[in-house]
């Protein structure tokens, strides 16, 4: 018997130790899979650290899981700057028997733990999803068996950013499971989900925002006829209970609904749980009565040219709530509402709400609305009431705030709205607002004097007999008072007469009403008239447009989360008439920089009143100094660009002047310029600055209107820049130009760039093209590797140190490659000429044939002499030297390009010009060096194309852009 046990004991250790073993056995088979099934299968950045794949045999026995740790999804342009998916944790099973006999592993489980889901489709219908390899572009079929049976998410957000359908989701906390035979064309799917909805907004109208969901039901699966069912289930909208039954198919036409849904087991509370504002934590205290009624249907096809059929209703009855701690409630509350559409067209929709009251305290409000069709518009409504806004802060509790005032409103409208015959319906509605009264905590001095007198009428039906008249309007706030008044006539013409005078103290108005995060003070002061029709705006008669007057801010100041840096405007005025709007003063600070301003807008009327009209004007700015550096973030470095669409219908110039502008390591002095903004581009002109010991001058255009390849064209000349503060401060030079680290003196030039921006606004280097002319007046070259370099190989002396004087040299860049044209040059005291290329990656590829007299090589070169008979060769006799240079300038490969050795290439050299082959000589090797040239130029360019660190003329334009921008 004891060794019977010993036996088993024995065999149950080494099973254990067996399982124990696998998942190390198999990991490195495991995780090679995985990275290969994703290499495979998704065409985008995919990030996680192959090291960080661990696996288990006991997290689901009998499967095998293979967990990975941070990994995520980033999308292809124009989505490269949005993460698809970031998962805390994948989890993976895979069937044991096929990780160790089959030859291809079987999936059986998904588990998402924790992370982030960003579903972006653009207005053309592109989306960041589509990140799979066309079938003609798949780098291998995947060999994975699928025999999935679960499926678990566990605390992972969600949004869905529709822009082509103007539909937005944002879930939070996202928990689901799902379990059945996902591989069977049939199954059924028992499914529990949770989420908290932060907003779901559909054609710019929210239909739900801060709601926790809850659900559980079992789904029908039909994959052959794509149908999905829905069983008996729970499902919860905060403390709303409701079923939902039927299915969704998805036929070719579009999609097809047959939905039920109604409330369970609610009352008059389950409904108050949806009223925003309401379901906080003190909603379990809140005392309820009443009952409520809610239940409807779906269904129909969705397409193109359908709506499904609805019949939606909710019946609340004798419904009453009460805070605990406060002494009035909301009382007979009453409400019946249908909204339902037999037909399949949606314009058929009628809404009736026949019954609507309800008692605030000891104030009744009653009502009635009724809405036969979305053609005609044949309506009915009236809305009753009076309300003691002290009594309010009696049934709601609004901390810190006092409220006083009689609201009294009543409203009739009854008739048909039909913009063709010009008929609305007849409306009798006065509003009432007296002796307004608020006061918070935050701030001692009330609103007070709140009055407000509002009357709209059309007794006729007709649109000419309609007034709107706002005949007063105004508050008090300490010893500052502001007052106004409109009217409107004719619904068709919509004539209007309206003042407002006054002034507004926005520090007080904030304290009052406070808002996270801001800092607010300044006073501003207004008194305009305006008056006038839109029929006149229509049709373009602004001599009939009378607005005018003016308005003055002063002592303005306002700072944010998103701008701490702050704004301070020291006195601003406007003028106001009908063809212009007239700055005649501006004078603030915005940071820790001075800016003055004067400019106009006109057009403005049109522009604010009429689609597809232009908004013209002119501004100058003005700056004693201006320090960039403090509008970048620390984080602005790290923060992706995006391609910056300008407004199509803005015509507008602006010229700036700075004696001062700091930017990064740059001190620009002497900023000038002006901007000229029309139809979407915008262009740079006489723009220049004193910067790097000599003066810059832009020309130029940034062209976005097609916005996946944005075009730039633009002119540079440089006059007497500083070389070594150019190298210094311009990571370009550095780049295409690292031999300027040991130039000293000046340059200049004359540049001309063009190309595309890719979505990050960095130049796309295979479009780039660029071409000028580099002017050196004076400089010394001295004490680098490629003179050490070049003295070595040829043995020549004096060879450490080369002045430059009143050189020119052609340059082209294409494709992220300078390349340098032939030039004339003197090297030391030899007449040279030299041509190449530098990439963007730091290599040079050049070629320098100098002409060298032979006495300059010394003893060498006249034993040579001697040995040649016959020769009229002397020390005079010109030597022929090609010198190639590779690699990069920091480690830079030097050889003769006409022999192996100095010694040969005199022979050879003295021997061909006995026989006057020295031209032939010099070319053929200038031939050699141009075709290795065009091969190394191939290589760069694929490199190029993948892209390069921003440089900081990159950012200056970058800056400029932005600028506009604001």
């Amino acid at each position: 018997m004891k060794k019977v046990i010993l036996i088993s004991l024995g065999i149950f250790v080494f099973l254990l130790l067996a399982l124990v073993s696998l998942p190390f056995i198999f990991k490195d088979k495991i995780a090679e899979r995985i990275d290969r099934e994703i290499s495979n299968s998704i065409n985008a950045q995919v990030y996680f650290d192959i090291n960080k794949i661990s696996l288990s045999i006991f997290k689901r026995f009998p499967h095998i899981s293979a967990t990975v740790e941070e990994l995520g999804i980033i999308g292809n342009p124009p989505f490269q700057n949005d993460t698809l998916i970031h998962m805390d944790k994948l989890q993976v099973d895979f069937n044991l028997k096929s990780v160790i006999f089959d030859d291809y592993p079987t999936l059986t489980g998904v588990h998402l733990d924790g992370g982030s889901v960003y579903i972006k489709v653009l207005e053309d219908g592109t989306a960041n999803y589509d990140i799979t390899y066309p079938a003609e572009e798949e780098a291998a079929e995947s060999n994975f068996k699928m025999a999935i049976d679960i499926i678990r998410v566990n605390d992972v957000d969600l949004i869905y950013d529709d822009r082509q359908l103007k539909y937005f989701m944002a879930l939070a906390k996202v928990k689901a499971e799902g379990q059945g035979e996902f591989t069977l064309s049939q199954y059924e799917l028992p499914v529990k989900a949770e989420a908290f909805i932060a907003d779901i907004t559909y054609e710019g109208v929210n239909y739900l925002r801060n709601k926790s969901f809850k659900g559980e039901t079992l789904m029908n699966i039909d994959m052959d006829q794509m149908k999905f069912g829905f069983g008996e289930g729970d499902f919860a909208l905060n403390d709303f209970f409701f079923d939902f039954g039927g299915y969704i198919a998805l036929p070719e036409e579009g999609v097809e609904f047959d939905i039920n849904f109604g409330g369970k087991d609610n009352s008059f509370r389950s409904i108050l749980s949806l009223v925003p504002g309401m379901y906080t934590e003190s909603f379990g205290s809140l005392r309820t009565s009443g009952t409520m009624d809610f239940q409807g249907y779906f269904k129909g096809l969705y397409s193109d040219n359908t709506f499904p059929s609805f019949d939606i209703g909710l019946n609340i009855n004798d419904g009453f709530f009460q805070y605990p701690d406060l002494p009035r409630p909301v009382s007979d509350v009453n409400m019946d509402v249908r909204i339902k559409n037999e037909t399949a067209n949606l314009d058929n929709t009628s809404v009736q709400i026949p019954v609507f009251n309800l008692n605030f305290g000891s104030n009744p409000i009653s009502g009635r609305f009724i809405l036969e069709n979305l053609v005609n518009y044949d309506m009915e409504g009236a809305l009753k009431g009076k309300l003691n806004l002290e009594e309010l802060t009696s049934i709601f509790p609004i901390e810190g705030m006092t409220l006083k005032g009689l609201l009294d409103i009543n409203a009739t409208a009854k008739g048909r709205y039909d913009s063709v015959a010009k008929v609305i319906p007849a409306i009798d509605a006065q509003m009432l607002l007296s002796n307004g009264f608020v006061r918070t905590s935050e701030y001692p001095s009330p609103i007070e004097k709140l009055n407000i007198r509002a009357t709209v009428q059309n007794k006729s039906g007709r649109m000419n007999d309609f007034l709107l008249d706002l005949s007063q309007f105004g508050f008090e706030l300490e010893d500052e008072a502001i007052s106004g008044r409109l009217k409107v006539t004719d619904f068709s013409l919509l004539n209007w007469d309206g003042a407002v005078k006054g002034a507004v103290d926005l520090g007080k108005m904030l304290a009052i009403f406070p808002m996270e995060n801001i800092i607010m003070e300044g006073l501003v002061r207004a008194d305009l008239l305006t008056k006038g029709s839109y029929k006149d705006v229509e049709e373009g008669r602004y001599n009939r447009l009378d607005t005018r007057g003016s308005m003055e801010v002063s002592k303005f100041y306002f700072t944010s989360s998103d701008l701490p840096q702050g704004v301070r405007i020291h006195e601003a005025k406007a003028d106001f008439s009908p063809e212009r709007i007239n700055l005649t003063k501006f004078d603030s600070r915005v940071g820790q920089s001075p800016v003055q301003a004067t400019g106009f807008l006109s057009n403005y009327l049109n522009f604010v009143l009429k689609e597809n009209e232009v908004l013209k004007g002119q501004l100058s700015l003005n700056s004693s100094r201006f320090d960039v550096n403090e509008w970048m973030s620390e984080s602005s470095d790290s923060e992706e660009l995006t391609v910056l669409e300008l407004p199509k219908n803005i015509d507008f110039s602006m010229s700036v002047a700075a004696n001062e502008v700091i930017y990064d390591n740059m001190n620009l002095k002497e900023v000038k310029g002006t901007l000229n903004l029309k139809d979407g581009v915008l262009t740079f002109r006489d723009a220049g600055m004193r910067a790097l010991g000599g003066q810059i001058s832009l020309n130029g255009t940034y062209d976005p209107r097609d916005l996946t390849a944005p075009k730039f064209d633009l002119g540079v000349n440089l006059a007497n820049l500083s070389i070594a503060q150019a190298f210094e401060t311009l990571n370009t030079v550095k780049a295409f130009a690292p031999v300027a680290q040991h130039l000293t003196g000046n340059f200049n030039s004359n540049l001309s760039f063009s190309g595309i921006l890719g979505q990050d606004m960095m130049p796309i280097l295979s479009s780039l093209n660029a071409k000028g002319l580099l002017r050196v007046a004076e400089a010394a070259y001295q004490n680098s590797q490629l003179l050490q370099g070049i003295t070595s190989l040829t043995k020549l002396n004096d060879t450490n140190t080369i002045q430059f004087r009143n050189v020119s040299i052609p340059i082209e860049i294409k494709n992220g490659i300078m390349e340098v044209k032939p030039f004339d040059v003197r090297l030391w005291d030899y007449q040279a000429n030299i041509q190449g290329s530098t990439g963007f990656d730091g290599t040079i590829n050049y070629l320098i044939n100098m002409q060298v007299p032979a006495g300059r090589f010394g003893a060498q070169a006249n034993a040579l002499l001697a040995s040649i008979s016959g020769t009229e060769a002397n020390a005079s006799t010109l030597i022929p030297v090609a010198i190639s240079l590779g690699g990069n300038y920091n480690n830079p490969r030097i050889s003769l390009a006409g022999g192996n050795s100095i010694e040969n290439l005199l022979a050879t050299a003295l021997q061909s010009r006995v026989r006057s082959e020295k031209e032939n000589i010099e070319q053929q090797v200038t031939q050699q060096f141009k075709a290795a040239e065009d091969s190394i130029k191939k290589e760069l360019h694929l490199t190029s194309t993948l892209g390069h660190p921003k440089s900081k003329t990159e950012h200056f334009c970058e800056f400029l852009l932005t600028f506009v921008q604001k």
